[in-house]
């Protein structure tokens, strides 16, 4: 039988949220994302900054809704060791 090794779904938040920025043109916060998402900016920072963070489908459904893409664009499956 294979060994699984650790494997990750990361969060591609940063990137997204450069591209939109570069793409509009201006700095766009963290607390903006928060307000117009309704996700706490708690939530958004781990989700920024926690390889493999745990989150709901509310959470994937807002941020795609916000960056205007399909989870496939806002998901990265990550194998590892």
């Amino acid at each position: 039988m294979a060994r699984v090794g650790f494997n990750v779904i990361r969060i591609l938040f940063k990137q997204l949220l450069d591209e939109k920025s570069f793409r509009e043109k201006r700095r766009i916060t963290v607390g903006e994302v928060s307000e117009v998402t309704g996700i706490s900016r708690a939530t958004l920072t781990r989700v920024a900054n926690v390889p493999g963070y745990n989150t709901n489908t509310d959470t994937i459904n807002a941020l795609c809704v916000y960056f205007e893409c399909e989870p496939k664009d806002l998901l990265r499956y990550i194998e590892g060791d």
